[in-house]
């Protein structure tokens, strides 16, 4: 348990968050207001479609554009190596269009060059776009740590048609990465622990406002989650899906910046450290780690109902057999041990690594009585 050293409040946020169908299109007009030489860090997956639509729209205006591949995962090596592709160029602005891990890449290589920081999500399955902050993995693939910065992104582009076109279980993965900032935000302000604001120079107190986005992000997550689920399984995009997308980008980004990450982001980077941690997404771990949380801060049974319900309804795991992790002593150890690395502090009671593991156990049974209840 931590507590924060000063009394003064402090909010960080992106400077501009744009949402809405065919954004991207106009993502050289918006570049030209930073600068005009532009390196565009691209998802594999985008990379050859949206490079050459990309070159197309930059080559109607006056800017240059770079364009990288980014490299599977993120690495202080990956980083360096794409730094050192982008020396000569020298960008003004990097823009990161992909999943959080080639965002967070990006917002690495921008704070290299000290260049104004462009975020293009191609799907809304974390809260990474909006933060100051990297997640920073091992080579394989195992949580190891998280770098921050002293600004957060210029600009937060999201294009909701290609969010509604991206894979269902990634809209899914957010809403559970989504689904913890409540919690996570409430458990902060019992522990009176420092939010992540110029978290290298202590942090601040949290400001009301970030406790209030937390509790929003919460509402339409429950009210409009499962229609949300339907319009991306068909593809299309409505006011539901539009509410889903904000509320796993933008809400849960400054909702869990401006108040700090807890027990439940704890057992999902506790997970990582197992091989099978790899088959899971980052939102699917941390919506098991939610339960676990829930019990233990002994929460009413009406509220873990609530949540195991939303999780069942819309398709996230809240057993460790969901997230393919058979329950042995070496496993749990492995996870519990991991996890203290992680958020645990922030909660307002003490925790060791014996507790972690019970807590582990009883969130399993817990999550498994549920999906037996409710089906």
């Amino acid at each position: 348990m931590t507590y924060v050293a000063k009394t003064t409040r402090g909010w960080g946020s992106p400077s501009r968050y744009i949402q809405g169908p065919g954004e991207i299109e106009n993502l050289a007009k918006y570049t030209a207001i930073y600068g005009k030489k532009v390196l565009a860090m691209i998802d594999p997956f985008f990379f050859e479609e949206l490079g050459k639509k990309l070159e197309a729209q930059y080559e109607a205006s006056d800017a240059e554009l770079m364009t990288l591949a980014f490299d599977k995962e993120v690495t202080e090596k990956r980083i360096a190596a794409a730094c050192e592709k982008a020396r000569e160029f020298q960008p003004a602005v990097v823009v990161g269009i992909g999943g959080g891990k080639t965002l967070d890449t990006a917002k690495a290589v921008a704070d290299h060059f000290n260049a104004v920081m462009v975020i293009v999500p191609t799907s809304a399955s974390t809260d990474a776009p909006t933060s100051a902050l990297s997640v920073i993995y091992k080579e394989n693939g195992e949580h190891s740590h998280a770098v921050f910065y002293n600004k957060n992104p210029e600009l937060v582009l999201v294009d909701s048609a290609i969010i509604a076109k991206a894979p269902v279980r990634f809209l899914v993965s957010g809403m559970g990465d989504a689904l913890s900032t409540v919690f996570e935000a409430r458990a902060n302000q019992a522990s009176d622990t420092a939010n992540y604001i110029w978290f290298t120079e202590g942090g601040f107190r949290r400001c009301k406002s970030s406790l209030s986005v937390a509790e929003l992000c919460y509402d339409t997550l429950i009210g409009k989650g499962f229609y949300a689920k339907m319009a991306a399984e068909n593809k299309v995009v409505n006011e539901a899906l539009e509410d889903v997308i904000e509320a796993n980008t933008l809400m849960s980004g400054l909702g869990f910046e401006n108040t700090g990450c807890a027990g439940a982001h704890s057992i999902g980077d506790g997970i990582t450290a197992l091989p099978v941690g790899a088959k899971t997404l980052h939102g699917e771990k941390v919506a098991f780690g939610v339960m676990c949380q829930l019990v233990a801060e002994n929460a009413e049974e009406e509220l873990i109902e609530e949540v195991a319900a939303f999780c069942l309804r819309v398709g996230l795991p809240i057993t460790l057999s969901d997230l393919y992790v058979d329950p042995t002593p070496e496993n749990l150890r492995i996870i519990a041990q991991g996890s203290l690395n992680s958020f645990w502090s922030a909660e307002p009671f003490n925790v060791t690594e014996e507790m972690v593991i019970d807590i582990i156990l009883a969130g399993d049974a817990m999550g498994r009585y549920y999906k037996e209840m409710l089906g």
